[in-house]
Formats: structure tokens, sequence, C-alpha cells
């Protein structure tokens, strides 16, 4: 019945008011819509950045944030515009505000979802109208609020003079007026329904009594102390049905005027979104996403830090960093989680990282790779200090299992995938190797590990090497070692803490076989006749 209001989607305004604010997720100067990376299927599961992306989005579905996720940026001051941002919604007030502003735009979505839903023509365009209602709302507050606070991040400030122009606009303020007046007029309705038999009359309201306050003077003075309520409470259904809406289709007859003004409404205001703002909604959940899943982390103690990134040095540094995704898991088991540092300086390159397995060292070539890759996104990153580089690609290369599909032994495996981080990683890329050629003997995987890190060593690439192969620690300058370290009491624990030294060739085993009683000495004991 009737004409159907346009999708949500397409109810934005073709010419907002001029201004210099564009987008919350990128400066003037930045694409507002860079491609994702195409090789992040490549390391996200390595580093686990694919769980914490899932976490982190996991209540903001309806946003469809992963895209953002999925798109590093590679200009430090697209990063700083984010950092600043992250900054102003870590005061209470304005996250307070922008989450009120998100609230109302989620209703009127809700409202204008209802009213394409609804088979009857007042229906439909009294939902219509209070979504544009919560819309006005939304804005106009928005605006006043941040008017109040101090905001120091670009982006929000740019908002907030946009928005100040927008609110004051024509068009604006008409919309708003016009919301006014027709919800006045729908509010002074007033009418009769008269039921007699199976039918139903609908009539002006004339100053009839209310015959349900008469009732209830006349039976007050059989009142005896407080009674049982037996007056039937109308549900708020979700739709009109049929009677309802042959009812309300009578009272709009004896009010043309009134229901007249509803529906020039409807036909006259079905673009009454401004672009710019509901772009805004969604892009700002980003950092409500990730501060929210953050401040889980940083009630249990930890630390995270606004790192100083920079695309020309690669003296990095990173204090009681830790493994994110790791970190979200003890926290909710209410495990304790250790923290590292790392520092490179001068010529340095590259971690090779050795010591006794089950140690840590894994953990630290993600943490290594998230702190990156993270701060590349504008985010606050685990650590209470950070200094890192803004590089150009991530390559990882971690054990996976044989795929049947490519026929290849597992050391083919890797020498094709090692091939491929050779042949495109360049002086500005982060290369990260876990446990490489551990299918081959050991004499082999030191001389194709040899190889690989010396050309990535000539490379001059940012890194990590997780191995057993300790004398790759001492390869040259640029690689420095790491040592994952134990308990001194008792050698069989591990401490997961990685110290910047010299590798010791000790595995532990020994101390392993001795606890459990597998010694050669204690095995040939029980074996005697």
């Amino acid at each position: 019945m009737g004409e159907r209001p346009a999708p949500a989607s397409v109810l934005t305004t073709p010419e907002p008011p001029t201004g210099c604010f564009d987008s919350i997720l990128y400066p003037a100067s930045h694409p507002a819509s860079p491609q994702p990376a195409d090789d992040v299927a490549g390391f996200f599961s390595d580093l686990l950045l694919d769980q914490i992306v899932e976490a982190v989005t996991a209540s903001w579905q309806e946003y469809g944030l992963t895209p953002i996720f999925h798109a590093p940026l590679h200009n430090t001051d697209a990063i700083i515009y984010r950092q600043e941002i992250f900054r102003d919604l870590e005061d209470e007030h304005v996250m307070r505000a922008v989450k009120d502003f998100s609230r109302q735009m989620r209703v009127m979505r809700e409202r204008l979802d209802r009213a394409g839903k609804r088979s009857y023509v007042q229906e439909r365009q009294w939902w219509f109208l209070a979504a544009v209602d919560a819309y006005c709302d939304g804005v106009g507050r928005l605006y006043q609020d941040l008017d109040a606070l101090a905001l120091c991040s670009r982006g929000l400030r740019a908002l907030h003079g946009y928005l100040g122009a927008y609110v004051a606009s024509a068009r604006f303020r008409r919309v708003a007026e016009e919301v006014m007046t027709v919800k006045s007029g729908l509010a002074g309705v007033r009418y009769c329904v008269l039921v007699k038999g199976d039918t139903v009359t609908v009539s002006d309201y004339r100053g009839e009594p209310d015959y349900t306050a008469q009732i209830e003077v006349t039976f007050e003075k059989f009142r005896r102390g407080e009674a049982e309520n037996y007056q039937v409470v109308y549900r708020d259904a979700d739709a009109l049905n049929h009677v309802e809406a042959a009812i309300l289709e009578r009272v709009a007859r004896l009010h043309p005027d009134i229901f007249g003004a509803l529906s020039a409404f409807h036909a006259r205001h079905r673009d009454f979104c401004d672009e710019r703002a509901i772009r805004f909604d969604r892009e700002v959940q980003f950092y409500i996403a990730y501060l929210s899943h953050i401040a889980f982390c940083r009630h249990a103690g930890l630390r995270f830090c606004y790192p100083n990134v920079s695309a020309t040095s690669m003296a990095i540094e990173s204090r009681q960093s830790f493994d994110l995704a790791l970190a979200t898991r003890f926290v909710a088991e209410n495990a304790p989680v250790v923290c590292n540092d790392f520092y490179l300086s001068g010529p340095e390159r590259m971690f090779v990282v050795s010591g006794p397995n089950q140690g840590g060292k894994t953990t630290f070539a993600r943490t290594f790779g998230q702190l990156h890759y993270l701060a590349s996104l504008g985010c606050p990153v685990p650590g209470s200090q950070a200094h890192l580089f803004l590089y150009d690609r991530i390559f990882t290369q971690f054990e996976r299992e044989e795929a049947i599909a490519n026929l290849r032994g597992k050391l083919q495996d890797d020498l094709v995938r090692i091939r491929h981080i050779l042949d495109n990683a360049t002086p500005a890329s982060i290369v990260i190797l876990n446990e490489i050629f551990s299918s081959t003997t050991v004499s082999d995987a030191l001389f194709l590990s040899t190889k690989v890190m010396t050309q990535l060593c000539g490379l001059g690439a940012l890194g990590v090497c997780v191995t057993f192969l300790t004398e790759l620690a001492s390869l040259s300058g640029r690689t420095v070692s790491m040592v994952g370290s134990v308990d001194p009491d008792d050698p069989t624990v591990r401490t997961y803490k990685l110290e910047r030294r010299p590798a010791d060739d000790l595995a532990y085993a020994l101390a392993i076989a001795r606890k459990y009683r597998l010694t050669y000495d204690c095995v040939k004991e029980r074996i005697k006749p």
C-alpha cells in the first residue's frame, strides 16, 4: 500500500556542507579508501593477528570493521592522526559523547528498518519520521557535546567544525524544524473509538468524558486497602494489526492536514542523512572497539603505549611488550602474562632467538610482528614504551602442515616459501622466521639457514629468526642473540623471559631427562636383570 522509503544505505544528502573534515580514519592528505594489504592472509594467522581482529570486532559486526584492520598505513602522519584521536577518546567525556551519538544512529537505523518492513502507509511514514528525529537529535547533541570539550586531535577538531557548519545550515534546520512541527501535530490528535458489536466507529473527539476516570471515582468508595490490579496492559506491538491499521487510516481521514504533513515530510526528506556524519559513525567504531578490547588487559595491570613510528630509523625499542592474543586468553583465565624488552641499534637488524623449547621464543617472534602491525594501524601497542619501524611489508615463515594438494614435501615447501620471501622482501620489510628447515638434518638445516640469513642480513631487513641453530646468532654484526631463560634453581622451569646475551647452546634436555628419570643411567638401572 502506497510508497516505500528508500533503503537506509542511500539516504544521504548529495551535497554536504563544505569543510575540511572528510574521514576520522585518514587525514586530508591520505587516500580515504586505501587498498587492504594483499598479503594479509600470509602472515595474519602466523602472528595470531586474525585472533586479535576477531576478538576486537566481535561485538561490532554491524559496522564491518575487519577491512580497516586489514589496511595498514604507510605514512607516519596518518599514523599520528589516528594516535591523536585514540588519545582524545581515552577521555571519558569524549568517549561518552561519541557513544551517545552512535547509540542514536543505531536507533535511527532500527527505525528505518522498521519503516521498510511495515505494510501500512501511515505506520511506515511514522517510523520514518521517528528515524529522522533520532538522527537530528544525535547530530545536534554530538556537536553540543564536542563544543563543550577540549579536543586535541586534528580529526575530532575538524569534525566539530564540520558539524557546526552542518547543524547551522538551512537544510538541517529545516528538517529538524519540520520534525518538531509534524510530531507536535500528531501529538495533538484526539479521537474517539466506539465499539458496538462487530462495528467500530472512529470519530472526532468533542470533549467526551473519560469513562475510565468516572468509573474509578464511582467505585472509589468500595476500596478496602490495596487490591489486586486487574487492568489490562497493552503490549507495545512491533507492528499494527489490521484492526489498528484500519482505525489509524480513519483517524488520518479525520485529520487530513496533519497526516498530509506527515506524508509530505516522508516524500520530501528521503535523503535526510549527511554522508560524512554516517561515515564518521562507522569509522569511529574502529577506535571504540580497539579501546574496549585493550581495556580488559589494562584492568589486569598490563600497559599500552603510543609508539614513536619512523619510516627511516631502524633503531627500534620496546619495553614491557607482550603477545596481545596470548594475553587476552591469559587474562580471561586469570593467569600471569610475562612481558619482555628488546632493542636494536646501529647496524643491528635481526634477532636470532634460541633457548629451551616451550620457553617463549615463538611468542617473542609473534610479539615483534604484532607490535609493528598494530603500530601501522595507528593503535596503542602492548608495552610501556616503544620506538618502531614503519615497514613496507611483513613476511613470515612458520611451520605448517604439509598440503597434499601441492604434492610438495615439507622441505621443498619451506624452500618455495623462503624463495618467495627473498624475491619480494626489501630493505624496508620485516621478516619473521620460525624454526625453518626443521624437517632436514642439522647440517643441511645449518647450511640452508646460513644462506638465507646471509642474504637477509645483506638486504638489511628487520626481523626475527627463531632457531635451534645457535651458530646463526653470531653470523654477522647485524644479528643479535636473544636467549630464553630458565629458573636458575630448576632448569626445567621456564621463565618465558628472553635475555639479550650470547647463545649458550643449551636446550636443558638433560635436566628434563633427569627430572623424569630418563637419563641413560636411570634407564639402565631400571632394566637390570
